[in-house]
């Protein structure tokens, strides 16, 4: 899994920049409609389980770990579907879709930064983006009568927090390769 995530630094980093872009779109124009924000959410999240179906692809050609990329990317991608279907659904449902998402995508990126803890010494960044999307989903539950503005700016905080740790592994993992050359030794699970 190491070899797949250090060999592929830049589709992380990317989907960290992703992110931010979104984030920053959220807060630049908060006075979106709630189908663009859910057309906007959707092709980000459609993206993001692309990327995850992609890195899990690599993994198993390398006969690696490669079971929590696909739980991860089906849940992007299908959230994402979901949004595109229906976008004039409720700030409330999209609030719980989001907020679901989140809390899914958290735990999967939670175990994978436990499962990495002995490969690398920045694991840590992964366990974190993991937080605060399980952080964030609970907050989104806890409050969902916030207003759309609140909303659309929590999801713009979050989206900004979680591309720049993203981003912060990347190249992190880029550095590992660099450090090791193209020739990164596969953990195995």
């Amino acid at each position: 899994m190491l070899y797949i995530l250090a060999r592929n630094w830049w589709a992380i980093a990317l989907r960290g920049l992703f992110a931010v872009l979104f984030g920053i779109a959220a807060f630049v124009w908060p006075g979106l409609t709630l189908a663009a924000l859910v057309i906007l959410w959707g092709a980000y999240a459609l993206v993001d389980g692309i990327f995850n179906l992609v890195a899990a692809l690599r993994a198993a050609q390398k006969k690696m770990t490669w079971w929590p990329l696909v739980l991860e990317g089906i849940l992007g991608i299908a959230a994402g579907v979901v949004a595109f279907l229906w976008p004039g659904i409720t700030a409330l449902a999209l609030l719980y879709l989001i907020a679901a998402w989140a809390i899914l995508t958290g735990i999967v990126e939670i175990i994978a930064a436990v499962r990495l803890r002995h490969a690398i010494s920045g694991e840590w960044m992964l366990g974190l983006a993991g937080l605060l999307s399980i952080v964030f989903g609970v907050i989104l539950i806890a409050a969902p009568g916030a207003g759309a503005l609140a909303v659309i700016w929590m999801i713009g905080a979050y989206a900004v927090v979680f591309g720049i740790v993203l981003i912060a592994l990347g190249f992190r993992l880029r550095g590992l390769q660099h450090d090791r050359g193209t020739d990164v030794p596969p953990i195995h699970a």
